[in-house]
C-alpha cells in the first residue's frame, strides 16, 4: 500500500536530543520507510510551534508540554496537535555563573555537594541579596511550556523559592544561553545538552543539578505533529514513527553512542566540538535515554503532569479538563500501532505512576515485559495522574 506524502519536511532546535531525527536521516531510517524526509533547523521553540501550526512544517522535535499548550489555544495560534511519540527523556540542566555558584557555596557548601543539589542555598542568597537591596537574579529558560520552566520552578520552590517573586524568569533560545550567561545579561539557565556541557567548557559557569537528578525518567520532548496531518494520513505517519523508533534504538546502542559525537556536532545539527556533544549525552544515571525504559512511549500520564505544572504555575485555568486535554494530544494508541509494526514492544496502559520506584523494575503490562528505569522525585513525592487535583493541592507555593 502506497504512502499518502512521502516528501516530509521536519523541524528541529539544535538539540542533543534532536538525535532520533539526525540519525533517522543520516542513517537512511527515513528512507528505508519510503520516506523523503528535510530536516529543518529552527531557531526557536517560538518558529516551531507556528510552522507546524500553519503547516509549514509536517511535524516537528517539540518541548513535551507545547503540543498541549497550542491544542488548549493558550500558545500562539490555537490548533489541535497530537504527540504520537516521545523523544528522549533527561538531557536538561540547570547552569549558573561560577560566580553565582560560588556566593551560594560560601553560604551552604554542604548543600551545595550534595547531589542532588538543593535550591536552599539559592534561597539564602536571595534572602541575602534582598536585605541588601539588590536587584532581583534572572534565570533563563527556553520556553514558557517547557519541561525546563517546570523544572526550575519545581526544584526552586522545593527549596521555599517562588520563581515569580523572588527571582526573573525570562525566555532565552536555546543556542544564546550561554552568551547571555557570559555577557551577565543573565546568572543562570534550565536548558536541554549541549548547552550546559557548552558553558562549562566556555568557562565561567557551573552546572547545579540534571533534570535526571530532579525527576528520574522524567518527560522531555517529543514528535508534534498537526491532528489533522496524523488522521488524514495514516500510512505515512505509521511509516514515520517506525524510523524513529528504530533511529531511537540505534541512538541507544554501544554503536549509535559512539558515533552520535561527530553525527550531532557538525553545522547542519549542533554546530560545537563533538567532545563537547560526547559529554552532553551523560553517562549513568544522567545519561539522555532515547529508547530504553520505554523512553519512546508518550504517557499520557506525562501529558497529565505537564499541565498541572501549567495549573500550578497560572498558565491555565481551572476550567481546563487535565484528563481529557491530555487524552486528546498525547496518543499511545498511534505508538501501538507502529510499535507493532516495528516489532518494538509497547506499554499496554496509558499512565504510570511515577515517583514509586529508586531503582529497575519491569513492566509486566506490555506485548513484552519492558526493563524500566528508576522514576524518583528529588523531593520524595509520587504523582497519579489519576488524582491530579489531590497532587496541586499538595504545593505552598502555586499561583492559585
Amino acid at each position: 500500500m502506497s504512502l499518502e506524502q512521502r516528501e516530509l519536511r521536519l523541524g528541529f532546535i539544535p538539540l542533543t536530543d534532536c538525535a532520533p531525527l539526525a540519525a533517522a536521516r543520516e542513517l537512511g531510517f527515513f528512507e528505508a520507510e519510503g520516506l523523503s524526509v528535510t530536516l529543518s533547523r529552527e531557531a526557536s521553540w517560538a518558529n516551531i510551534r507556528d510552522k507546524v501550526a500553519m503547516g509549514a512544517l509536517d511535524g516537528a522535535h517539540m518541548l513535551g508540554p507545547l503540543p498541549l499548550a497550542v491544542s488548549l489555544g493558550v500558545s500562539g495560534q490555537a490548533a489541535p496537535m497530537v504527540a504520537p511519540l516521545a523523544l528522549n527523556q533527561h538531557g536538561a540542566a540547570i547552569t549558573v555563573s561560577t560566580e553565582l555558584a560560588e556566593a551560594m557555596r560560601a553560604l551552604d557548601p554542604q548543600a551545595m555537594a550534595a547531589r542532588p543539589c538543593t535550591a536552599a542555598p539559592l534561597k539564602a542568597l536571595i534572602d541575602k541579596r534582598r536585605a541588601e537591596g539588590a536587584p532581583p537574579l534572572i534565570f533563563a529558560v527556553v520556553f514558557p511550556f517547557s519541561s525546563h520552566n517546570y523544572l526550575l520552578r519545581y526544584w526552586m520552590a522545593a527549596a521555599g523559592i517562588d520563581p515569580d517573586r523572588d527571582v526573573q524568569v525570562v525566555v532565552v533560545p536555546p543556542p544564546r544561553m550561554n552568551a547571555r550567561l557570559a555577557a551577565g545579561e543573565i546568572d543562570g539557565f534550565c536548558a536541554g545538552a549541549p548547552w550546559n556541557d557548552a558553558a562549562v567548557a566556555a568557562g565561567g559557569a557551573e552546572i547545579l543539578v540534571h533534570a535526571a537528578e530532579i525527576w528520574r525518567c522524567g518527560a522531555d520532548k517529543v514528535l508534534g505533529l498537526r491532528a489533522d496531518w496524523a488522521r488524514d494520513k495514516p500510512l505515512t505517519l505509521r511509516a514515520l514513527l517506525r524510523a524513529l523508533l528504530k533511529a531511537g534504538a540505534w541512538c541507544d546502542s554501544p554503536e549509535g553512542r559512539a558515533e552520535l559525537p561527530e553525527l550531532l556536532a557538525g553545522g547542519a545539527y549542533l554546530d560545537v566540538p563533538s567532545p563537547v556533544v560526547a559529554r552532553a549525552l551523560g553517562q549513568g544515571e544522567e545519561a539522555i535515554v532515547f529508547h530504553r525504559f520505554a523512553a519512546s512511549f508518550p504517557w499520557r500520564s506525562h501529558a497529565v503532569w505537564f499541565l498541572t505544572q501549567m495549573r500550578r504555575w497560572g498558565q491555565i485555568g481551572a476550567d481546563i479538563d487535565i484528563p481529557a486535554a491530555a487524552e486528546a494530544v498525547y496518543r499511545p494508541d498511534l505508538y501501538r500501532a507502529a510499535a507493532a509494526e516495528a516489532g518494538v514492544p509497547a506499554p499496554l496502559v496509558d499512565e504510570k505512576v511515577d515517583g514509586l520506584h529508586a531503582g529497575d523494575w519491569t513492566l509486566d503490562e506490555a506485548t513484552a515485559p519492558i526493563a524500566m528505569g528508576p522514576d524518583l522525585f528529588f523531593d520524595g513525592r509520587a504523582f497519579d495522574a489519576a488524582q491530579p487535583d489531590r497532587y496541586l493541592a499538595g504545593f505552598e507555593i502555586a499561583r492559585r
